[in-house]
């Protein structure tokens, strides 16, 4: 399990012109190669009367399954490239159509790899992209009197809070990486003199969504 990784929370759609051909990208959030192929079936209905549809795919966490299609063109020139974008952005569970209706001027092969290429980077501009951070959500209880410090700490630090609950005491909703839990504890504990009390309530990945720490599935 990775740490953290970039992918897809809401899929979106970009389009250029190359000499009056059309090229519609089309980017969803795919989680298993099922996803994958059956939103590719859905484009090439969607699309039927289209020159081509070409597609790209990378399942997993570490892009463990990968595949694309020329769909007709050239061999290279559309699916490949297109692989390519999402690798060098590296995101992963991620599956993208570029649908063709060509407009009666041939690209050339470079001009095919480029078309593919922008299309499917518009596509992407027109996503959600997210970082999915694996990590806890902590609860930390204090009184008034530690609140000021763990206020402190957790700022310090960048950490995304989730809710702040104020009784006779003050219960705080934390979302803390995996690679930080132990020094965030400590330094609570170090920083309350031992008066916090701490409890991990649920092992997760998160992301920061329209600036809103969320809670992902």
């Amino acid at each position: 399990m990775l740490s953290e990784y970039k992918t897809v929370y809401e899929g979106g759609e970009g389009e250029i012109t190359e000499k009056k051909s059309r090229f519609i990208a089309t980017v969803v959030p795919a989680a298993t190669e099922e996803e994958a192929l059956s939103f590719i079936e859905s484009m090439k209905k969607k699309y039927w009367n289209a020159t081509h549809n070409c597609f790209a795919y990378v399942i997993g966490e570490r892009g463990e399954l990968q595949r694309c299609s020329d769909d007709g063109e050239p061999g290279g020139t559309a699916g490949k490239p297109m692989l390519d974008v999402l690798n060098g952005e590296e995101i992963r569970n991620v599956a993208v159509v570029v649908t063709r209706y060509f407009g009666g001027t041939l690209l050339g092969t470079g001009g095919l790899v480029r078309a593919y290429s922008s299309a499917t980077r518009e596509g992407l501009h027109s996503s959600v992209i997210i970082t999915k951070i694996h990590g806890v959500k902590l609860h930390i209880a204090t009184d008034y009197t530690g609140l000021g410090k763990i206020q402190y700490i957790l700022a310090q630090r960048n950490l995304k809070v989730l809710d702040t609950e104020y009784t006779d005491k003050v219960d705080i909703y934390v979302l803390v990486p995996e690679s930080m839990q132990k020094e965030v504890q400590d330094a609570l504990v170090e920083g309350t003199n031992g008066q916090v009390k701490m409890q991990v309530l649920q092992d997760c990945y998160f992301a920061e969504i329209d600036g809103i720490p969320t809670v992902l599935e």
